[in-house]
């Protein structure tokens, strides 16, 4: 299990979630060739190094056109209730830090900008606000505009499935700060194209990872207020806020001026978060760090760390031995846990064909398992009970898929202790080749189970019956004892 730390204290945001990602390994050549496949001249990508209060961090900046500019940079804009003279000192404030920004900015313009919550590029600009101004960004995209680019891109299944769930979050906000439909949401933040890049830059080095589970114990948010197309808003933003509330975010208020939390960010964790809690001990494997690109108080830098779970005292001390003849172990008996959550859902109106995606989708989440049983219901109806297998970190994301995917509108869950069998794996040499099984113990007793998928393989390959094949693991197995 690929386990990684979001470490956000000093906020997240779209860029640095992918910028620290690629610090921790994720290929750079993937990540290109993926966004090779978004077909808007608008904009182009830049990786690059830089320090933040003498610490080196990996940046990832979408620099946009004239045309496509979102000016979220502009940190009066930001803080658009505060005086004229609290906006030159913030002015000055990025002047000292090597930023030529040229600002005119009456207070009480006309400024009619998208804002986009993730990007603040370090560029050039001179505004003059002395009539109403306002870009014509491409900020006119809904939900289905955007799955329709994801899926022309070139990348893999589960990351395009990452991408679409993190807009989908983001739609779910919105529609319910505007009290919109999803369909009927045109996204002003998100359908601009430097947060694309961001979701789909994420959602693709995420899964070049291979990362199975997120930890995230909080998330700091500043206070204040922030301009946006709608007018001056509160910290966090409507969005952010819906989202930390649908989905449980651990958002931790500070005492800093500033939006720290973004959109994107705030939907990419909700997106991929499987605990708030980090085991007692642990080993870090390898850490990346990404740069933010607004300059506040505490300078923005989020933390990915991989890390595996320490082992017990009893396990390190245990002597790994040599493997018997014909057979050798690959892993350790790991501690099995004793208890467990069943999640249930009586079903009467869905199909056959719904029903099996729903499968699908559930244990390609994480599911330990999930089955149906055919029921009679109220009125003599036929229906089914769905029955899934997990651990209790994964209820909510399951729960979430069967909502959104079956017409049940109750999940009964029920936590259950168990009796587990100690397990190794194991690998058994054949006489049509090497194959996988487990062996499980319990007492003096001692079973074998040979891995389908292995055997499977061996039977394409041979040509010989699979039965044939399972026997003879079992026989390999027996006769090195």
């Amino acid at each position: 299990m690929r386990k990684l730390y979001f470490e956000c204290e000093t906020g997240i945001s779209g860029d640095m979630i992918v910028a620290s990602l690629l610090d921790l390994g994720a290929d750079e050549k993937v990540l290109k060739d993926a966004l090779a496949g978004i077909h808007d001249d608008g904009f182009s990508v830049k990786i690059s190094r830089v320090m933040k209060a003498g610490i080196d961090c990996c940046d990832f900046d979408v620099v946009l056109d004239e045309a496509h500019e979102n000016h979220d940079h502009d940190m009066q804009y930001l803080y658009g209730h505060k005086t004229e003279k609290h906006i030159t000192e913030s002015i000055v404030h990025e002047n000292d830090h090597g930023h030529d920004h040229e600002h005119n900015h009456e207070n009480d313009h006309g400024h009619d900008h998208e804002h986009n919550h993730d990007h603040d590029h370090e560029h050039e600009h001179t505004h003059d606000h002395d009539h109403d101004h306002h870009h014509d960004h491409h900020h006119g995209r809904n939900l289905k505009d955007i799955e329709q680019i994801i899926d022309g891109l070139d990348i893999s299944k589960k990351a395009s499935k990452l991408a679409k769930k993190t807009f989908r979050i983001l739609a779910e906000a919105e529609s319910k700060a505007h009290k919109k439909s999803i369909d009927e949401v045109h996204f002003h933040e998100v359908g601009a194209i430097d947060s694309i890049v961001d979701i789909v830059a994420a959602a693709v080095c995420f899964d070049n990872l291979g990362i199975d589970e997120v930890v995230v114990r909080k998330i700091s948010e500043g206070q204040g207020t922030v301009r946006c197309q709608h007018g001056i808003l509160p910290v966090p933003v409507p969005a952010v806020l819906n989202i930390a509330t649908e989905y449980g975010l651990p958002i931790s208020v500070t005492e800093r001026q500033g939006e720290l939390i973004t959109p994107t960010g705030a939907a990419f964790l909700a997106a991929v978060m499987t605990s708030k809690k980090l085991p007692k001990t642990m080993k870090i494997v390898k850490a990346g760090l990404g740069a933010g690109k607004r300059e506040y108080e505490i300078p923005s830098i989020l933390r990915a760390i991989l890390f595996e779970e320490k082992k017990s005292d009893e396990e390190e001390s245990e002597p790994a031995g040599e493997p018997e003849k014909g057979k050798k172990e690959t892993g350790k008996p790991a501690n099995p846990e004793n208890t467990i959550w069943k999640l249930e859902s009586n079903i009467d109106d869905s199909t056959g064909e719904v029903l099996g995606y729903v499968m699908e989708e559930l244990l390609e989440a994480g599911a330990r398992d999930v089955y149906y049983m055919p029921v009679y219901m109220k009125k003599n109806r036929p229906a089914w009970i769905l029955s899934v297998i997990t651990t209790e970190e994964k209820i909510a994301e399951l729960e979430e898929i069967i909502f959104r995917d079956t017409t049940t509108i109750g999940i009964r869950r029920q936590q259950m202790e168990r009796t587990v069998l100690e397990r190794v794996e194991v690998k058994v040499q054949t006489s049509y080749g090497e194959a996988a099984a487990k062996i499980c113990r319990y007492g003096d007793l001692t079973k074998i189970y040979p891995e389908y998928e292995s055997a499977a393989r061996l039977a394409r390959e041979t040509k010989v019956p699979i039965d044939k094949i399972l026997r003879d693991i079992v026989d390999a197995f027996e006769g090195a004892d």
